[in-house]
């Protein structure tokens, strides 16, 4: 078990109480959520990016590999099903496969009864290396969350789940607002 000291104050409550100080009239308290939130992913990209950098690959490069290996045998996928799982264009899939195509990670290949559809499947190196690349970046992870207890990870993950429900709520929202003032105008 980890020891579990208390967190000592850090930038984001010297910003909180600047704010309070400079600026009591607003509500600066989304920070004390948001901006650790920035911290925290400005601190695990940097891990992502250096466990994927000593095998060659980067973010969205290991995101295309999960996404394949993730599906199974015989580890294939069509590029919308793959811009699907990693929240990006086909366009955007495009260049990554070329990129690990070319690596020697990946292949194409055209349906036999619709030559439309092209499949992109992990190579035997591809899968290898995806492998092992994610059980490093597991084990990561895993000792990036060392200082949280079972529970807490729980809970963590079902807030932040909550959290991007409200974001997405918010955006909702504000497409309504923006359409709703566009058909006001004509």
């Amino acid at each position: 078990m980890p020891k579990r000291d208390k967190p000592q104050p850090d930038a984001v409550d010297l910003m909180l109480a600047e704010w309070r100080r400079e600026a009591p009239e607003i509500d600066a308290s989304p920070l004390a959520v948001f901006g650790r939130l920035h911290r925290a992913f400005d601190g695990y990209t940097v891990q992502l990016n250096r466990v994927f950098g000593r095998y060659g690959v980067n973010i969205s490069a290991f995101g295309i590999l999960a996404a394949l290996r993730r599906v199974g045998a015989p580890y294939r996928r069509t590029a919308g099903e793959l811009a699907d799982a990693n929240l990006l264009t086909t366009g955007g899939i495009t260049q990554r496969v070329d990129k690990l195509e070319a690596a020697g990670l990946v292949y194409r290949e055209r349906d036999a009864t619709d030559r439309r559809i092209v499949y992109i499947g992990l190579t035997d190196e591809g899968l290898a290396l995806t492998d092992k690349v994610a059980e490093v970046h597991f084990a990561n992870e895993n000792r990036m969350l060392a200082g949280l207890t079972k529970t807490e990870r729980t809970q963590l993950a079902q807030l932040l789940s909550r959290l991007e429900h409200s974001i997405r709520l918010a955006e909702m929202a504000d497409r309504a607002e923006t359409d709703g003032n566009r058909s006001g105008r004509r």
